[in-house]
């Protein structure tokens, strides 16, 4: 009895069965054909496969000894280094006589006697008794306290006091400089100080003087040429209106196959795995917590606290300065305002200057400007004539026979049915499930007259 899984049963190439993970140990020691190549492929005697040229990636130890010499050590010439000779340092050769040492300040410093310092404290002499140490001092039994006076310093006084006679020794600079008296240069700048004049101010300059007023002519106005229009009719014929002609033709026949319903009398099987394997659960109503209504307490609120109840009010009276209002001093002298700009500034009588125009040197003609160019003067207006176009004619070639639109796909399609992918049904019509594979195959086998009494819907299906 053969027996067919899903994917081999499948016509559309959509349907294939659902593959579990590698088991770890195969059921049967048969392999299963899964696809229609493997099952009718010939297998051809004698065939031997190619071996294939890749390299393998191994690890190849070199045999022979490491050579270590690189292109530095081949190309390298050591030469013979030799050292730098040194430059021999001259001897040193002291200079015959004796170095003057001496300076202005020795020379010139007066050296006084100096007496060392002889300190007044009295030394410290060590007072030892041979009797035993009590241990109880006198001074805390017989102590008493004493009023102590400022003692006087011994230390003598050894802050400076300059000497009140003058230091005589002069430098070289104060011996050989003589004091001159210095007399001011005169200055021969002129005064900064403006000359008045009392002639009149001259404001007559040459662009006054030679300045002649000429009459200005009238501009000259163009006259505006009025539009005529045409009086032959607009043509608006374009080339495509003018070539363009409906040719007579009929709509192209659809060669697309009719949309037919595919339909079953078979009941839709609407059992899924979730629906047979789902058990209802009873649900219950979430409980609606109600929440405590608010109630306005009937006792009065006392809203009095401690700062109102404690509080003591005073008469205090406001705030009054001390301070005396500073009045504004108005003085009954004339605010003097005059400057010495004012005073020393005298106002010049001054008229506007008429500006200065340039002589003209061309005369401006009195008459009419004749506007009229030897191009216009000598043109001659021609009637034109457009040009005669040799181009062919852009017009449809017209035929009375009917337009032949078949094509090949038309004349040689043939309409074929469309059935059903049996992979389609969750239990193919005609079979009947039998097992399922390692892998993940299910398998089918056909129905046989035992299996028709069980299922007499699928033998009418068949039918």
């Amino acid at each position: 009895m053969t027996r067919l899984c899903v994917c081999e049963m499948c016509s559309c190439g959509r349907h294939r069965c659902t593959h579990p993970t590698t088991a770890l140990y195969s059921k049967g020691g048969h392999n299963n054909v899964v696809t229609e190549y493997s099952e009718k492929y010939p297998a051809y005697k004698g065939h031997i496969r190619p071996k294939s040229l890749k390299p393998q990636q191994e690890y190849k130890a070199h045999q022979n000894g490491m050579d270590g010499t690189t292109t530095f050590r081949s190309d390298y010439v050591p030469y013979k280094v030799m050292r730098r000779p040194e430059k021999p340092q001259a001897e040193y050769k002291p200079k015959p006589g004796q170095i003057d040492l001496g300076t202005t300040y020795k020379q010139d410093f007066n050296q006084y006697e100096v007496q060392p310092f002889v300190s007044s404290r009295p030394k410290e002499r060590a007072h030892t008794i041979n009797a035993k140490l009590d241990t109880v001092p006198t001074y805390k039994e017989d102590f008493r306290q004493w009023e102590i006076s400022r003692r006087e310093i011994t230390k003598p006084d050894e802050t400076y006091h300059p000497p009140t006679t003058k230091f005589g020794n002069s430098t070289t600079f104060q011996d050989d400089f003589i004091v001159k008296a210095l007399k001011p240069r005169k200055s021969y700048k002129p005064p900064n100080a403006a000359k008045l004049s009392d002639a009149p101010f001259e404001n007559v300059t040459s662009s006054q003087l030679s300045y002649v007023p000429h009459p200005v002519e009238a501009r000259y106005v163009k006259q505006v040429e009025e539009y005529k229009p045409s009086n032959q009719p607009f043509q608006d014929l374009t080339t495509h209106r003018k070539d363009y002609q409906g040719l007579p033709g009929q709509h192209p026949k659809s060669c697309k196959p009719e949309a037919l319903k595919v339909a079953s009398d078979m009941p839709f099987q609407s059992n899924t795995e979730f629906r047979d394997r789902f058990q209802h659960w009873p649900v219950f109503l979430p409980e609606v917590h109600k929440s405590v209504e608010y109630t306005s307490p009937t006792a009065h609120m006392d809203l009095s606290t401690t700062s109102h109840s404690d509080y003591i009010k005073h008469q205090v009276q406001p705030f009054v300065s001390a301070k005396p209002f500073l009045l504004p001093k108005k003085s009954s002298v004339p605010f003097q305002g005059n400057t010495t700009m004012r005073d020393d500034f005298q106002p010049w009588d001054s008229h506007r200057r008429t500006p200065f125009r340039k002589q003209e040197e061309m005369h401006r003609s009195s008459g009419k400007m004749e506007d009229l160019t030897t191009f216009k003067a000598h043109y001659i207006p021609h009637q034109t004539k457009p040009s005669q176009s040799f181009k062919p004619h852009n017009a449809p070639l017209r035929s009375d026979a009917p337009l032949d639109h078949d094509t090949m796909y038309r004349t040689e399609f043939t309409p074929k049915k469309i059935s059903m992918c049996p992979a389609s049904f969750e239990s193919p019509p005609g079979f009947v499930f039998d097992n399922y594979d390692d892998q993940g195959h299910r398998f089918f086998r056909k129905l046989t007259s035992v299996d028709v009494k069980d299922t007499p819907k699928e033998m009418a299906l068949i039918a």
